[in-house]
């Protein structure tokens, strides 16, 4: 089995105290490689430097295009005729680190942001899975990403 927590951010006064008690957890088990995917929250700087350059995140959209929480809905906004899906290194930053990976999609014509954002998870996960067991057997060096 896979050892696993829950620091639930509504039992705690501030995003601060919250991110604390997370970091406190994530570094119990001394992790080699911490992965944000899906998280959908703005660390503080604090926790980010903490767990840098080891820190990753998924995104669905080729970034710098489309950063922040809506990136699908955002892509369609725009008209964009291509999408796809980054794993960068988390900085400060929303969505501002250096890239590991990017994979491209075409957006379809008449596609909804659900039909386009489930496409885009498929890529995601496999997209992740190849960073990280690029990164498990030492052909991916996290402090020399650009």
């Amino acid at each position: 089995g896979i050892p696993t927590f829950v620091v639930s951010p509504g039992n705690f006064e501030t995003r601060e105290a919250w991110a604390e008690m997370l970091l406190e957890n994530v570094n119990y088990f001394e992790p080699d490689l911490t992965v944000l995917a899906g998280f959908m929250r703005v660390l503080p700087a604090n926790f980010v430097r903490a767990l840098s350059p080891n820190l990753i995140n998924t995104h669905p959209s080729l970034l710098p295009l489309f950063p922040g929480a809506h990136a699908v809905r955002d892509a369609l906004a725009a008209g964009a005729t291509e999408t796809g899906v980054t794993i960068h290194i988390v900085d400060e930053g929303v969505d501002t680190g250096p890239m590991l990976a990017q994979e491209r999609l075409a957006v379809l014509a008449d596609e909804t942001e659900h039909e386009l954002h489930e496409r885009i998870k498929v890529i995601e996960r496999k997209l992740l899975v190849k960073v990280v067991r690029d990164f498990a057997e030492n052909r991916l060096q996290l402090d020399t990403a650009k």
